[in-house]
């Protein structure tokens, strides 16, 4: 029965092509898809189990494989086996490349999708803004399909040399036409890469104080602390020196005040302890230093400096508040005085302003006389 088979094997032939020839190719595609899709199912099951995000990326992008893809890519390999002519041999390595080439792109485009997702599911969800994710996720599979797609054609021999030439000579004219556009939308980008403030977040710039609402692919929006909402380019946004206050780990107060010049020496030396005193017992509130700054026109000036552990300024003015309060009763138990401006004039008795001579002649006689 083997000795037939053999035979067989050898001598039929199909379209011109051995039997064995057959045989092997259709063993190449078969075998080769079912080795392929079996590994990358179990990969797909072990990284689908709790892991880190990007384990589970490449789990939901092996689950994304299309059987006839990898199934098409073996059979253009196998199709090598039959011994056809160079000319139909390369026409069917390109369908193979092509194969090969969408199955990696739906994997590519299956890795970016799923890390937008990730990251709007993060634990700061608040932070990420879905309009620059989704446009950071559009560009990214737009370059990916552009990249195979050029791939694919410089393999199949086509000369794609002029083609990114022309393409680059009218994406230069694009781009300054639309110069302002595309440096919004650049800048959005940016924000959405470096993240220089996040949706939630209190920030300022020249005179503008507020909170950011929403970032968008051209403009970003701001609700001010009147109520009324800023918007602004983002290209000009990023152009502005911006101060994140939510980004602020510890808020550091300096604040004066003066007492009046008729207190005692033993009253002045004890009153930066007092003032420590009291900072040490206010909540959240860490003194730096309390010192006897100078002499002022009306009043003996000290100087506090001391750290708020949180940044929430409701808290900081709660806290100034009760250090103000307990500095009004400590100074009242010592007799110890606000300054408040004061100036004091000194009246002089009038000057008797004597009257010039008339003249020379008048005044020599005077002084004879």
């Amino acid at each position: 029965m083997f000795e037939s088979f053999h035979s067989w094997a050898l001598h039929y032939t199909f379209l011109g092509v051995p039997a064995w020839r057959w045989l092997v190719g259709s063993a190449i595609a078969v075998v080769g898809t079912l080795l392929v899709l079996t590994a990358l199912r179990l990969l797909a099951r072990i990284f689908s189990q709790p892991h880190t995000p990007a384990i589970q990326a490449l789990g939901v992008a092996a689950a994304r494989t299309r059987w006839w893809l990898v199934f098409g890519a073996f059979l253009a390999l196998g199709a090598q086996a039959l011994g056809l002519s160079d000319r139909t041999n390369r026409y069917i390595g390109l369908v193979g490349t092509v194969a090969i080439a969408v199955q990696i792109g739906l994997w590519a485009n299956s890795l970016v999708r799923s890390w937008a997702t990730t990251s709007l599911a993060s634990d700061h969800v608040r932070g990420h803004n879905p309009v620059v994710l989704s446009m950071m996720s559009w560009f990214a599979r737009i370059m990916v399909w552009t990249t195979l797609l050029l791939a694919a054609l410089s393999i199949a021999g086509v000369n794609i040399t002029a083609f990114v030439a022309s393409l680059g000579v009218g994406g230069v004219a694009v781009a300054l036409a639309l110069q302002n556009i595309l440096g919004d939308l650049f800048a959005s980008m940016s924000i959405g890469l470096d993240k220089p403030f996040e949706i939630g977040q209190f920030v300022t710039f020249g005179d503008v104080a507020g909170t950011i609402v929403h970032v968008g692919v051209k403009t970003t929006r701001i609700r001010s602390i009147t109520g009324e909402e800023i918007v602004i380019g983002n290209a000009e946004l990023l152009g502005n020196t911006l101060h994140n206050y939510a980004r602020m780990e510890q808020r550091r107060i300096v604040f004066t005040f003066g007492v009046t010049y008729d207190t005692d020496a033993s009253a002045l030396a004890a009153i930066p302890g007092m003032v420590r005193d009291i900072c040490d017992g206010t909540a959240d509130v860490k003194i730096d230093r309390a010192h006897f700054k100078g002499f002022g026109e009306s009043s003996l000036d000290f100087e506090v400096v001391y750290f708020v552990t949180t940044p929430d300024y409701n808290r900081y003015m709660d806290a100034q508040q009760a250090i103000n309060l307990a500095m009004v009763e400590r100074f009242a138990d010592r007799n110890i005085a606000f300054a408040f401006p004061t100036r004091t004039l000194a009246m002089a008795s009038p000057l008797t302003i004597a009257r010039p001579p008339r003249d020379r002649a008048v005044a020599e006689r005077t002084a004879h006389a």
